[in-house]
């Protein structure tokens, strides 16, 4: 074991410390969060109910609403959080002259791609694609931050339309089930961009809602129950659930730390190891449970089926009763992208009109990279980092969780600490 590798396992055993949560002294960093915000899942929400609450420690510069899949607008939701935070800027700015004007807020709210990019991963450019482009070519020192907390694709979109902002970007993806979803454009980005200065988090966010001390008012229901309550943000945040998940806020709490750009240093957002190659298989046959897949890898599962093809034809992978689109080659042949989001054995079958492609099944078993990758950094990919796979860093089969959930009652008294700032106004000085 490497000296830096044993210290940052020693650092476990420190006591905890705001200190680990502190923008270097006049430097902001700039930001842009890329969110899904109006999916099914409740996290966003919340995330950006937090990051209105430490907006003025940084330099927010977008909000994009990311697309998840089913072509809907969800820049509105966007706005009615920027409504809420209104309500409780009067109380706001008189902590801090930094928290941005509800205006400008509306500002930089972008409306991303209504849907999920099919393969190459890019299609057309986007009102957050190009605002991504416009940000990163401003001038200005500092990098550009574009925190994923959805899809992938108004990122890889940028990056087609202008490959010269690469160097000026710093990516920090929530990954897991996000990838799962923007498959093809994360499979892009890894093809297409591996010298991206990039943070993959598929399962250290995990951290943030799950381990670390829940006891007492700590617990995800008993937080919101004592401490989100009494503002408008925070009511909001507790209608939207009476628990914490809030999955994407470690990539902010990353942002502000003292190391951002140093991943393996370790802090609120967690520490990571350089990514080994990033995985991928191709399976020109259907595979069987006895075929063993990394968790996170992007799988292509290609068929060419026996028949003649309908005028229309169309065909889904059918995995978890969730469909995940199938595409059609110049050469007849069918391909389908997949990337298994935790450990299980995973069964499939295909759903379509061409008759050589219907019913057709499959099986495959995914297990969580090794601990011995951590030492086989990719030389393709020199600036990817990703979850840290020491069993001493798991919380269950969450890789790196324990990263997070070690500051879990630093990070959430000083979030209610910022919660009481929207509830009344600074003291009198």
């Amino acid at each position: 074991m490497n000296r830096r590798r044993l210290l940052a396992l020693l650092a476990m055993s420190l006591p905890l410390s705001a200190a680990a949560f502190a923008p270097a002294a006049g430097v902001k960093p700039r930001v842009i969060v890329s969110t899904d915000i109006g999916g099914t899942d409740f996290d966003d929400f919340q995330s950006l109910v937090h990051l209105l609450l430490y907006a003025d420690m940084i330099e927010l510069e977008g909000l994009i609403a990311s697309p998840w899949g089913e072509g809907r607008e969800r820049k509105r939701h966007l706005l009615s959080i920027i409504d809420a935070y209104e309500k409780d800027y009067p109380n706001l700015k008189t902590w801090s002259q930094d928290y941005p004007t509800p205006a400008r807020l509306r500002s930089i709210s972008k409306q991303g791609g209504l849907d999920l990019s099919p393969p190459p991963g890019w299609g057309r450019p986007t009102e957050g694609s190009n605002w991504i482009v416009e940000r990163a070519r401003h001038g200005d020192a500092r990098p550009l931050w574009v925190l994923l907390w959805g899809g992938f694709d108004d990122l890889a979109q940028a990056l087609h339309d202008a490959p010269d902002i690469k160097p000026k970007l710093r990516v920090y993806m929530i990954g897991g089930p996000n990838k799962k979803w923007s498959n093809a454009a994360y499979d892009y980005l890894m093809r297409e961009h591996p010298e991206l200065w990039v943070i993959e988090n598929n399962s250290t966010y995990r951290g943030w809602f799950g381990g670390g001390d829940q006891s007492g008012d700590l617990g995800n229901a008993a937080f919101v129950e004592r401490h989100v309550k009494g503002s408008t943000l925070g009511d909001y945040f507790a209608g939207i659930a009476p628990k914490i998940k809030m999955g994407d806020t470690p990539s902010l709490a990353y942002v502000m730390g003292v190391n951002s750009e140093n991943p393996a240093a370790g802090g609120w957002g967690g520490s990571f190891v350089r990514a080994w190659d990033r995985p991928r298989l191709v399976f020109d046959a259907a595979p069987s449970a006895s075929d063993m897949v990394e968790t996170f890898a992007i799988m292509e599962l290609v068929y060419r089926p026996i028949g003649e093809a309908p005028v229309a034809p169309r065909a889904a992978l059918i995995v978890d009763k969730q469909a995940f689109p199938g595409f059609a080659r110049a050469d007849g042949g069918w391909y389908f992208l997949f990337s298994p989001k935790e450990e299980k054995r995973w069964t499939y079958r295909i759903e379509s009109n061409h008759p050589g492609l219907d019913g057709q099944t499959g099986a495959f078993t995914s297990r969580n990279p090794a601990p011995k990758l951590a030492r086989r950094p990719s030389n393709r990919y020199p600036n990817w980092w990703t979850d840290d796979p020491d069993p001493r860093l798991s919380e269950g089969q969450f890789q790196g969780a324990k990263t997070v959930s070690r500051w879990r009652e630093a990070y959430l008294r000083d979030f209610a600490a910022r919660l009481r700032r929207a509830q009344a106004p600074a003291p009198a000085r």
